[in-house]
C-alpha cells in the first residue's frame, strides 16, 4: 500500500478522493491555495500544505510546489483528480522521476491521447470508427479548403491540443473557411500555447455518448457501459445520465468493444473515458479520450455499484481488475451540476458567500460537494459547487426523484443553476429523451 496519497486538486473531487482513501486505510495530503484555506478537503485530509496564492498558475498548476509538498509530507503517490494537471504528461513524468506514483496513465499515453489528431490516427488504426477529416494537423488555409471540399460542408475546425470547446469553429461554407480557420488557430494558441488545428466532418444533431473504461496497464481493459452527456452549453456538460436513453444492448456492445480496442492499443492504465458522437442512424464516431476520472463518474458508480476512484488506486498498486459486467448495470442515474451561476443572466458567474446550505437527502440521493453554510465561493476557479446525483429503477422515476431533490436543495447568498435544472427536467423533449448536443441552443428558460 502507499504510505500517503497527495491529492493535487481542490473542491469536491479532492474531498471525494480523500473519502475513498480513508475507507482504504490510506493517509491523505491536501494541497490548497490561500483562497481555499476553509475548504472541506483541507479540513478532512490528514495533512494539508498551502502551495500558493489564489491564482491557479501560482498554486494548483505549479508542479514544483506540489512535488515539494509530497516530499515534505512523505507522500509516495499523487492523485490528480480532473482538470488542472490531471492530463499533463510532464507532471506525470516528473512524479515518476521523484519516485512518486502518478495515479493515472503513463506520460506517453497522456501525451498521445492529448494530441487530438494523433489520438484520432491511433484510434482509427485500432479499428475505432472516426469522423471523416484530415489525417493530421492542417498547416495552411489552402490545404484546409481542399480537405473540406473533399469531405463536404459543414466541417469543424478543431484545436489539436486541449479541449473544452476552445479552438473549435463550425464552417458552413467555403466563403467562411479562412476566417473560422484563423479564429480557431488563434484561440487554440492563446488557450494551449499551440495553434495547430485539424478538420472533421460536422456530424449534425449528434448525441454525446461516452464509455467508461478501466485498464491495468498490462493489456487488460474493461468497460462499465455508457453515459449520456448531450445536455451541454458551449461544449460544457450540465447534465449527465447512465444509461443513455438512445443506446440499446447492441449499440452498447459495439461502442464498448470499440472503446476497449482503442484503450488496449495504448496499453491504458487507470480510469479513462472514450467520448463518441452518435448520429441519428446509430452510427458512432470517436471524438476524444479523457485520460483521467471524469466529473460525471458518479452516475456510472451508481448504476454499476462500484467505486471508480478505488479502482484507480488499486490499479496503481498493481492489482488486477475485477471484471465489470455491463449487463449487470441496474437502474438509471442522473447527475446535475450545481454551479454558482445566474442562469437568467446568461449563466454569469456568481461567486460570494453562501448564507444557507441545505442539501437534499433520502433514498437514492447523493450530493458531492465541498461547500457549506458561510463558505465563500472564490472567483478564481470553476463555478461548480456541487454535484447532485440520483438513482432509481428507471429513467422516468430518476427524473421525478431529481426534481424532488432539486426542490429540497436550498442555497442562498449566491445564484445557482438549480432553477435551470428544474425547468429542464420538466421539459417534454428531455423527458422523452429527444435531444442532442444543440438542445440548449433553443431551450427557453422562463424567468421565475
Amino acid at each position: 500500500m502507499f504510505n500517503k496519497v497527495l491529492i493535487a486538486n481542490r473542491g469536491e473531487i479532492a474531498l471525494r478522493i480523500i473519502r475513498t482513501c480513508h475507507e482504504m486505510g490510506l493517509k491523505t495530503v491536501a494541497v490548497y491555495s490561500t483562497a481555499d484555506a476553509d475548504s472541506l478537503h483541507v479540513r478532512f485530509a490528514d495533512e494539508a500544505v498551502c502551495i500558493g496564492p489564489p491564482q491557479s498558475s501560482e498554486s494548483y498548476l505549479r508542479t514544483d510546489r506540489i512535488i515539494a509538498a509530497a516530499e515534505v509530507t512523505g507522500a509516495d503517490a499523487v492523485h490528480p483528480g480532473y482538470g488542472f494537471l490531471s492530463e499533463n504528461a510532464e507532471f506525470s513524468a516528473i512524479c515518476a522521476d521523484h519516485g512518486i506514483k502518478f495515479i493515472g496513465p503513463s506520460p506517453e499515453t497522456i501525451r498521445l491521447m492529448g494530441d487530438k489528431s494523433l489520438a484520432k490516427e491511433t484510434m482509427a488504426a485500432a479499428g475505432v470508427p472516426t469522423v471523416p477529416g484530415s489525417e493530421g494537423v492542417v498547416e495552411t488555409v489552402e490545404e484546409g479548403i481542399k480537405i473540406a471540399r473533399g469531405i463536404g460542408y459543414p466541417v469543424m475546425v478543431k484545436a489539436s491540443a486541449g479541449g473544452g470547446g476552445r479552438g473549435m469553429r463550425l464552417v458552413e461554407s467555403e466563403n467562411d473557411f479562412e476566417k473560422q480557420y484563423r479564429t480557431a488557430s488563434n484561440e487554440a494558441d492563446a488557450a494551449f500555447g499551440d495553434g495547430s488545428v485539424y478538420i472533421e466532418k460536422f456530424v449534425e444533431k449528434p448525441r454525446h455518448v461516452e464509455i467508461q473504461l478501466l485498464g491495468d496497464g498490462k493489456g487488460v481493459v474493461k468497460h462499465f457501459g455508457e453515459r449520456e452527456c448531450s445536455i451541454q452549453r458551449r461544449h460544457q456538460k450540465l447534465v449527465e445520465e447512465s444509461p443513455s436513453p438512445i443506446v440499446d444492448e447492441g449499440l452498447r456492445k459495439r461502442m464498448g468493444e470499440a472503446a476497449v480496442r482503442g484503450a488496449e492499443a495504448v496499453n491504458y492504465e487507470g480510469a479513462g473515458t472514450v467520448e463518441f458522437l452518435v448520429d441519428a442512424h446509430g452510427d458512432f464516431y470517436f471524438m476524444e479520450m479523457n485520460t483521467r476520472i471524469q466529473v460525471e463518474h458518479p452516475v456510472t458508480e451508481e448504476v454499476a455499484d462500484c467505486d471508480l476512484v478505488q479502482y484507480q488506486i488499486l490499479v496503481a498498486l498493481g492489482e488486477g481488475i475485477t471484471n465489470p459486467d455491463p449487463a449487470q448495470i441496474e437502474g438509471h442515474a442522473i447527475e446535475c451540476r450545481i454551479n454558482a451561476e445566474n442562469p437568467f443572466k446568461n449563466f454569469s458567474p456568481s461567486p460570494g458567500k453562501i448564507i444557507n446550505f441545505h442539501p437534499p437527502g433520502g433514498h437514492g440521493v447523493r450530493v458531492d460537494t465541498h461547500v457549506y453554510a458561510n463558505y465563500v465561493i472564490p472567483p478564481y476557479y470553476d463555478s461548480m459547487i456541487a454535484k447532485l446525483i440520483v438513482r432509481a429503477k428507471n429513467r422516468n422515476l430518476a427524473i421525478k426523484k431529481m426534481l424532488r431533490a432539486l426542490d429540497e436543495f436550498i442555497i442562498t447568498g449566491v445564484h445557482t443553476t438549480i432553477p435551470f435544472h428544474m425547468q429542464l427536467l420538466r421539459n417534454e423533449k428531455f423527458i422523452e429523451g429527444d435531444f442532442d448536443t444543440t438542445f440548449l441552443q433553443t431551450f427557453k428558460l422562463e424567468q421565475d
